[in-house]
């Protein structure tokens, strides 16, 4: 496989356009590894990525949506006509992107969804440490091996995708594509939702983002992950006040109030029952396993 390389050190920018190929174009994939502050990579052009944080903070700018991703875990972003990434602090990171046709040649064979046209959706992915070892290869391997190291990292990629067929099954819709179809756009809101789960979001704006009735919407929802969007919504809300209690000096009552819960005392009954411990035991380090071992949410 064909893997165009670069790496970006502290302070640099990268600005690349990638042209949509025509017939016979030898064209691959990109791969890119920021290190060190303040570097930044502009993408102009119809690309979806993988994006892998090794250290520090990943501010991921696009179209539709900007995000955080934090060490731990894996962002899939759809197609995008102009995508910013820049690393936070003394980040570390890699992204991995290109055209549809690039992807479509580097996935054939590896997702297992019965599926004529093998695209990646758009997700939010647990980065397990195999997975995170497998970006670092690549980042040190040299010319001739960087396409076997890609493809080992693309295959991890896939097999997480992979865990997305179930909910596809259970979306309405009469053939695959159509299922397939409704999840993309279920899949985008629920993307929203845990960038934005501190905001103050009723169901009304999400089904409008779906193109449903709101009464649909939350049908389809539940159908697909087994849970409501607001179930959804609180889970995130509490994943990220666990992150926050780990990483910020905020107090638990302003904690509890950045990540969108105006009750404190319905805040630490919720992050008990979630967690097992409470908010308190976390602060102090009691339960120091939770700060890495909880899943990120797809």
């Amino acid at each position: 496989m064909l893997l165009d390389t670069h790496f970006l050190n502290h302070g640099a920018n990268l600005e690349l356009t990638l042209k949509a190929p025509t017939h016979g174009d030898a064209h691959g994939l990109v791969a890119v590894l920021g290190g060190g502050r303040g570097c930044v990579l502009r993408v102009a052009g119809q690309t979806s990525a993988v994006w892998i944080p090794l250290r520090g903070r990943l501010q991921i700018d696009a179209a539709n949506a900007d995000s955080i991703a934090m060490p731990g875990e894996m962002r899939v972003t759809e197609p995008e006509p102009r995508i910013h990434a820049i690393g936070r602090g003394n980040a570390l990171w890699m992204g991995i992107f290109g055209h549809a046709h690039a992807w479509r040649r580097a996935l054939g064979g590896l997702i297992e969804m019965p599926t004529p046209d093998p695209v990646m959706l758009p997700a939010r992915h647990r980065a397990d440490h195999a997975l995170r070892r497998r970006a670092i290869a690549l980042a040190r391997a040299d010319e001739a091996s960087r396409g076997d190291k890609a493809l080992t990292l693309i295959e991890s990629v896939a097999a997480q995708q992979a865990a997305f067929a179930p909910a596809i099954a259970r979306c309405p819709g009469r053939t695959f594509a159509q299922r397939r179809q409704v999840f993309l756009r279920l899949q985008r809101v629920r993307n929203y939702l845990a960038s934005n789960c501190h905001l103050d979001i009723d169901n009304e704006s999400l089904a409008r983002m779906a193109s449903y009735s709101p009464w649909h919407f939350i049908r389809a929802f539940r159908a697909a992950y087994q849970e409501t969007p607001h179930a959804y919504l609180v889970r995130m809300r509490l994943e990220r006040a666990r992150r926050l209690l780990s990483q910020s000096p905020l107090a638990i009552a302003e904690i509890a109030l950045a990540s969108g819960f105006e009750n404190r005392c319905a805040f630490s009954r919720l992050f008990r029952e979630r967690f097992g411990v409470t908010a308190g035991a976390v602060r102090r380090g009691d339960a120091a396993h939770l700060a890495t071992g909880s899943a990120v949410g797809f």
